[in-house]
């Protein structure tokens, strides 16, 4: 007589990510963090939710954000490949791209994009190549790379200067939402989100999980080394790319900070540095948490002292959020099915509140007229409810004002309600992130309609 066969303990969290039910308690902390420091950030200058506001925001959190996703491909392969080199490689290309636009050699868009990311992979190339043949630790080429580079940038652009590609002209203004910047940024998630879907990414997962164990269950894992070293130029090529158009010149050493900056954004947002975890929604998050808290503190007055203060903040931050993390068990044993999406909806419901009333212009109501007492009138007083009259400006002005308020809250909530269930439905665990990323904006957008686009009817109306 046969057994029951029982599912295995193995088989039974992969089941769990077929239905949607996927638990990823590392994104607490950063989800947490970030609508926190946004609060702080709203309340203390609520100009942070104009379009100038958000504009200025995207292009200076952009080039992080790419510095991030260059590290985290290189990371999830394993072996402590963390490239500190970033910084220098993002600087080599931007001083590079310089001098070669002032030789008139790259002018129109498609030539810079080419050379950018073809420059990084073929650094990432060299990089794996030594790694994987000559067999030299990942982090003493890295280290020897930041040295090289640094210097090399020095000789090639001894000081700032040069002028930026004629068409990054006005990428850097960061007067609107929308600009390329912005579209480069989307571009480079959604491609990583894409690739998470592919064989190669699971390969790769693997790989930096246990090397041993890929490699005995028939993984190549030196062309797959080679594939993420090779992502990770094309990664730096862009942040290169929106760096130098954010300060539409070249600069030998700024872009060096973007090493250590990066590397503390990816630990931020739940990349594991022994490899085999990491993801686009988690770095970004991370990069976005060390612009916020540049940015608050920035609202401070410290004084000479500005720029040990943030640094103390970066480091502070960086310690407690990894000492959090040792009470991921405990959470995972109280939260089974903690649902970042889920979780980043319902806080993003509570900063909108926040946002609407930090941006929202209470003087326009005007004063409430003065009650003059007298006799009542028995007649109106029970007639006066069932008779349809005509609504006084103040009013109108209130309902101008709560209607697109409620109708975002109720279309918020259906969304979050409907996505919810797709997920559920859905055997494709990257659709998290993108729609994580898709109701951001929404809140960020309903946000800024409403502050900018009904602010005006509504003082007419009280007018």
């Amino acid at each position: 007589m046969s057994l029951p066969v029982t599912p295995s303990s193995a088989a039974m969290p992969a089941r769990a990510e077929l239905q949607g039910g996927r638990s990823n308690p590392f994104l607490l902390m950063p989800i947490t963090l970030f609508f926190a420091l946004l609060s702080i950030a709203v309340l203390r200058t609520p100009s942070l939710m104009t379009a100038s506001g958000i504009g200025a925001a995207i292009i200076v959190v952009t080039p992080l954000i790419l510095a991030t996703y260059t590290l985290m491909a290189s990371t999830i392969s394993g072996r402590g490949t963390v490239d500190l080199s970033v910084g220098p490689l993002i600087g080599f290309i931007n001083v590079t791209m310089i001098q070669l636009n002032a030789a008139g050699m790259l002018e129109s868009p498609i030539p810079v994009f080419l050379y950018c990311m073809a420059v990084g992979a073929i650094y990432q190339l060299i990089f794996a190549l030594i790694v994987i043949y000559v067999r030299v630790q990942p982090i003493i080429v890295s280290l020897s790379g930041y040295l090289a580079l640094s210097g090399i940038n020095l000789v090639i652009l001894p000081r700032p200067g040069g002028m930026a590609p004629p068409f990054m002209a006005e990428w850097g203004y960061g007067t609107s939402i929308f600009s390329p910047v912005l579209i480069i940024l989307i571009l480079a998630t959604v491609a990583w989100l894409l690739f998470t879907a592919t064989a190669f990414y699971t390969h790769l997962r693997l790989m930096g999980s246990d090397e041993r164990a890929a490699y005995t269950s028939g993984v190549p894992i030196t062309v797959v080394r080679i594939g993420a070293h090779l992502i990770s130029g094309c990664f730096a090529g862009l942040a290169a790319i929106c760096f130098t158009a954010l300060i539409s010149s070249g600069d030998p050493s700024q872009g060096t900070t973007y090493t250590l900056i990066a590397v503390t954004a990816l630990v931020l947002g739940g990349a594991s540095l022994a490899g085999g975890r990491g993801g686009v929604f988690g770095s970004a998050l991370g990069a976005l948490n060390l612009y916020m808290i540049t940015y608050v503190l920035s609202t401070f007055n410290f004084g000479a002292v500005q720029s040990f203060v943030t640094n103390l903040a970066y480091g502070a931050i960086l310690v407690i959020s990894l000492l959090l993390t040792l009470l991921i068990p405990v959470i995972q044993r109280h939260i089974r099915n903690f649902s970042p999406l889920l979780y980043f909806v319902s806080l993003s419901v509570v900063v909108l509140g926040i946002i609407l009333h930090a941006t929202f212009d209470y003087a326009s109501l005007g004063a409430a007229p003065a009650v003059m007492p007298g006799p009542m009138d028995l007649q109106a007083a029970l007639t006066g409810p069932l008779e349809i009259a005509s609504l006084d400006p103040a009013t109108l002005a209130l309902r101008l004002e709560a209607a697109p308020l409620v109708f975002f809250a109720l279309l918020l909530v259906i969304i979050a309600v409907f996505l919810r269930l797709a997920v559920s439905q859905s055997s494709r665990r990257s659709i998290g992130p993108a729609i994580a990323v898709v109701i951001a904006a929404l809140v960020l957008g309903g946000a800024l309609v409403m502050h900018e686009g009904l602010s005006s009817p509504a003082t007419e109306a009280v007018n």
